[in-house]
């Protein structure tokens, strides 16, 4: 796969992400991006906005729910008696592209540096409601769909992150 043959473009306004494939949209869902609105400054919890690249793409062959800390599979499954044993834990499931930052001074480098910050696309439970914004600062999806996109997009992948509708 080339990445160049894909585009996602995210809405924080609209909380829409798209997968564009030879620039036919192939994906269309709603997500959630940042409780904190759109920013890029480190520690502000807030989803960056730009150009941004698939740096990473982590959890091939995971089962659906697995719980990720720090990129890593935990060896948990999530379900909601873990969450009510951890109510304010940030739920990473399912699969992970990390993203980076392609322009200097907006998301990369510095105090506005996004793969820094850790900023990923990502599943969550299945109970995060989609549409809203409740994110620290990531793009969380439905496990089912992040999957999708996972396993359609290669590393590579650009991604544009933006408040205007798609």
């Amino acid at each position: 796969m080339n990445p160049e043959d894909f585009l996602i473009k995210v809405s924080i306004d609209e909380q829409r992400l798209q997968l564009l494939q030879q620039g036919k949209i192939v994906m269309d869902v709603a997500v959630a991006t940042a409780a904190n609105g759109p920013g890029e400054i480190q520690h502000s919890e807030c989803t960056p906005r730009g150009w941004h690249r698939v740096r990473a793409s982590i959890g091939a062959g995971c089962a659906p729910n697995t719980v990720f800390v720090g990129r890593r599979p935990t060896g948990e499954i999530y379900n909601p008696a873990l969450k009510a044993a951890e109510p304010e834990r940030d739920w990473m499931l399912t699969r992970i592209l990390w993203l980076s930052g392609l322009e200097p001074g907006r998301n990369r480098l510095g105090e506005v540096d996004s793969m820094r910050r850790y900023i990923y696309i990502h599943g969550c439970p299945e109970e995060d409601a989609m549409g809203e914004p409740s994110s620290h600062g990531c793009v969380k999806m439905r496990n089912d769909e992040v999957i999708e996109l996972f396993d359609r997009v290669p590393v590579g992948t650009k991604v544009l992150i933006q408040e205007a509708a798609l």
